[in-house]
């Protein structure tokens, strides 16, 4: 699929039907965070594929917003291997895990695999409950699968502000 329909077309799925995401497709997708640029290269995100009832238990005690996913992909990062940026007071942390989590996103819409980026859980709380090392923070959960049918875009899906109003020429 050409990326500018990539973009256009992948919403937040709400209500999958259970379907399995089939291993081809999942590891093109791993792939495409593997590949996610990263502060000095340091690749400090983890990826757990979560597809297990004992693990899906786990994150429906954590969040009510799996909505039937059958594979969720839990992204966290390694907080002693980041860059820390000039100032001392950010590192690269959150915003690789965010790059990286964001391809893993867009390469599952271009597979063809619909997804829901979640963040409406407690992150130490989850690590907890999934047995992450104490160095690990989860950053957010990608659900995949296929949309049950009927599911699609929420109504405000398509609307977008004028780029005059998010975008500053200097």
């Amino acid at each position: 699929m050409e990326f500018s329909e990539v973009v256009k077309n992948r919403y937040s799925c709400k209500k999958f039907d259970g379907r399995p995401v089939e291993p081809a497709k999942l590891e093109a997708i791993l792939q495409a965070g593997r590949l996610a640029p990263t502060a000095k290269n340091l690749q400090e995100q983890r990826i757990y594929v979560v597809q297990s009832e004992e693990g899906l238990a786990k994150l429906d005690q954590a969040t009510p917003c799996r909505y039937g996913a059958s594979t969720v992909l839990v992204v966290a990062f390694d907080k002693t291997n980041v860059f820390t940026y000039p100032g001392g007071k950010r590192d690269s942390g959150v915003e690789d895990a965010t790059i990286v989590a964001t391809h893993l996103m867009l390469a599952a819409a271009d597979a063809g695999v619909d997804s829901c980026w979640i963040n409406f859980f407690n992150p130490e709380e989850l690590a907890g409950s999934l047995g992450l090392p104490e160095n690990e923070e989860i950053l957010m959960l990608l659900d995949l699968g296929y949309a049950a049918e009927g599911t699609g875009p929420l109504a405000p899906h398509s609307q977008r502000k004028d780029l005059s109003q998010t975008v500053a020429w200097m």
